[in-house]
C-alpha cells in the first residue's frame, strides 16, 4: 500500500505519501520530493542525517519535515534516498540517508525552494491509508 505520487498543480509540484501508517505516509512524501529533483535509484544511501521538528499539528508538521529535508539537501548539498520517521505526539524525529549531489549522475531536474500550504492534507482515508501531501515550489 506504501506508495507516493506526484499532482499537477499549476508552475509547482504536488506531492503524496500515501502509507499503512502516519509515519510512513510522511516517509513516502519524503520520497515524492525526492523524485522531484531525480531518480532514486540513482542515490546512494551512504551518509545518514538525523531531522528533528515539531508543530502544533499534522498539517503543519508535514511541511516542516519536508521544508528540513530541503534545507539539508541545500546545505549540505545533498540528494536522499531513504527515510526512516518516528512520531510523537507533535515532534518528528528522522533519519535520512543519501549523499552528496554529482550532476553528472544525478542530472537534478529542478531545485525545491519550499513546502507550500497549498492543498495540503494528512488525514486517515476510508481504507485505512494515511494520506500526508502538499505542493512545493520548485
Amino acid at each position: 500500500m506504501n506508495h507516493w505520487a506526484h499532482f499537477p498543480h499549476e508552475a509547482d509540484v504536488g506531492i503524496r505519501g500515501v502509507g499503512d501508517s502516519k509515519q510512513e505516509a510522511f516517509e513516502q512524501a519524503a520520497m515524492a520530493l525526492t523524485a522531484v529533483v531525480t531518480d532514486q535509484q540513482r542515490i546512494a544511501p551512504l551518509e545518514e542525517v538525523t531531522i528533528t521538528c515539531s508543530a502544533p499539528d499534522d498539517e503543519l508538521l508535514l511541511v516542516d519535515w519536508l521544508n528540513a529535508l530541503i534545507y539539508e539537501m541545500a546545505t549540505r548539498k545533498m540528494l536522499f534516498a531513504r527515510f526512516e520517521v518516528h512520531l510523537s505526539g507533535r515532534d518528528l524525529t528522522a533519519k535520512a540517508w543519501g549523499e552528496k549531489v554529482d550532476v553528472a549522475r544525478h542530472e537534478p531536474a529542478v531545485e525545491p525552494k519550499g513546502a507550500c500550504y497549498t492543498e495540503l492534507v494528512v488525514r486517515q482515508n476510508p481504507t485505512g491509508a494515511w494520506i500526508a501531501q502538499c505542493v512545493v515550489d520548485v
